[in-house]
This record gives structure tokens, sequence and C-alpha cells, in this order.
């Protein structure tokens, strides 16, 4: 999420003067949950909320009534639709968070008398910016729906009927779909050239970004997970196409990496833990925190350009949050 920042960075000071720039102290965060929910009230509002006009929808209920159908299968799409429901651990709504967290950064702006009044600013954000958040959300609930649908060609019978899995492909393409286009609606009701392009700009990363992370997993860092934590917290598994692997791979070659994970294999299947001690012996590991601190540490000035704030401190504290391993 760090790697589109700075473009986002540009999209909320579209529309704001420029003003002189102070440093402001960054507090130690003490975890993850404790700087979200820091974040989440400095912005007026838990931004769960953002979506509901959407995900209320008479369109969208029609969907729900279609993908109840799918309880009792295996289909991804039913835990993805049940994550929205349930589980607020899981800080679905970050990317709104930030963008509302920048637009309070930026301040007030200079809109003209009858754009806006107001009694209509929550927390000193305005409306549109909180449009612009709930747009982000729902490109991003958009993609997860997507991605719970199954690859048919590795469909086994252990996986449920096959007729289960195709109509909830059917129901993940319809969904998300319908997302995207309320996002797209959104945008151009936005009335900003600009704003299109830098959205259209960072899903174009986001695409990129999802065939090299791991599946179903929660923190920012999620791809050094595996070769951080304890070794004697049970079994590990990763992606085989996460950072650390692809630097591992560039780092000794395609041929000795073949050998490394066929050394790795037993009876067909991957020793994972063997496999994660072969890869921890290179500097993959260490690459991908250079990495994840590069990014950072450019989302950290990104942040600069906002004055001093609560909201500018809430932005440091995420990008400070993400780089601790």
């Amino acid at each position: 999420m760090t790697v589109i920042w700075s473009r986002l960075s540009c999209i909320v000071l579209l529309n704001r003067g420029q003003r002189n720039i102070s440093l402001f102290s960054n507090t130690t965060p003490s975890n993850w949950n404790k700087v979200v929910s820091d974040a989440e009230k400095i912005v007026g509002y838990p931004t769960s909320f953002m979506s509901l006009r959407c995900l209320l929808s008479d369109e969208l209920s029609n969907v729900a009534m279609h993908v109840r159908k799918l309880v009792g299968t295996k289909h991804p799409l039913l835990n993805t639709a049940r994550g929205f429901v349930y589980d607020s651990r899981n800080n679905l709504q970050m990317r709104g968070l930030v963008v509302l967290l920048m637009s309070k950064a930026a301040g007030p702006g200079q809109h003209k008398a009858s754009d806006v009044f107001p009694q209509d600013m929550v927390s000193g954000i305005y409306p549109s910016q909180r449009n612009l958040a709930e747009i982000t959300e729902l490109i991003h609930t958009a993609f997860l729906v997507h991605r719970g649908i199954v690859n048919l060609k590795e469909w086994t019978n252990s996986d449920g009927p096959l007729k289960d899995m195709q109509f909830g492909n059917k129901m993940a393409v319809l969904s998300g779909d319908f997302l995207l286009a309320n996002a797209c609606t959104g945008l151009a009701q936005l009335n900003n050239t600009k704003v299109v392009e830098l959205i259209s700009s960072a899903i174009g990363d986001l695409v990129q970004g999802i065939y090299h992370e791991m599946p179903n997993s929660l923190e920012l860092n999620s791809d050094l997970q595996p070769f951080v934590k304890n070794s004697s917290a049970g079994p590990v598994t990763f992606s085989l196409n996460s950072a650390p692997v692809v630097f591992h791979r560039q780092i000794v070659g395609q041929e000795r990496w073949r050998h490394q994970l066929q050394q790795a294999k037993t009876i067909g299947t991957i020793d994972y833990t063997k496999l994660r001690s072969t890869i921890k012996l290179e500097e993959g590991v260490t690459s991908t925190m250079d990495l994840c601190r590069y990014h950072g540490n450019k989302a950290l000035e990104s942040i600069q350009c906002f004055p001093s704030s609560e909201a500018r401190s809430a932005l440091e504290n995420i990008a400070s949050t993400v780089t601790k391993f």
C-alpha cells in the first residue's frame, strides 16, 4: 500500500493551497490495531461504514441472495463475503482510512463559497474527499471478490461439486464487476480528470502487486512474516512468488534454485520448513526488508508535504508500523 501513497498525496493536494512545511515528532506506535484505532478517531467515524450505501443497494442485495446458495460449499467467495460482515480485525477499510487521513492532513484548501458549506464537512474533511475514500474501498473490495474465482483447471473432487464452483465463479465476477462499476460512476461524479488518472494508475499497481503477494494475508509486509516469525511456532507455508523467494532465486540463479526446490520435495509435496531454512541462508530476506523499508521511507517523505497535525502523525505511525518486523 505504501507504494501508491505518493499518488494519493497528489490527489488530496489538488484543491488546497501551499503551506509552510514543518517537522512533526512521530510517536512510537504500540501495535497495529492501536495505530488504526487512533487514526479512525481522527477522521470522524469508522471507515467501515463508508460503503454501506452501495452494499445495501437493491442491486447488490439481489446478488447477495444468489451468493447465499453457496452456503455449505467450499467456494472461497463465501468466506470473502463473510469476512466483510463479521471480521472487523482484518482492517479491510485501511485504504479509505489513508485517503481520509491525507484529506484531513491537507487542510481545508481553497474552495469557492458556493462549492461546499462548513456544515457539510465532518472533522475537516469534505464530502467529495469521503466519496474518494469510499471509491478507493469499493475498488479494493472488488479486487478481493474477483480473487475469489476458483481455477477450475486445478479443481479436484475434494473441492466440492463442479457446478458449485462454476456458480461461485459467476457470482464472483458479477459481484466484483458491480462494485467496480459503482466505483467508476463515483469517480466520474467527482469531475476531476486528474483524480481519475491517478486512481487508474494506482489500480495498475494493485493488479501488479496481486501477483506477488500471499493470499489470505493481512499484514502490509505479509511476504516477510513466514521468514521472521519464530521457527518453533508450528508449520509454515509461503508463496513461491513472495518477495524473499524471488530475491533468493535471483541471487542463487535458476539452476541452483531448481536443485534446492527438488531437495525440499518429499513424496511430491514441498517441505516449506526445510525450504525456508535454505532461503534464509542467503540475502533474499534482508533484500525484502530493505525493499519494504525503502517504500516505507518513500511514504514518510511524501507525508512531509503536509503541515504538522494529528492526521499527519497518524500517517507517519502507519508508515512506520509496516516497516517493523
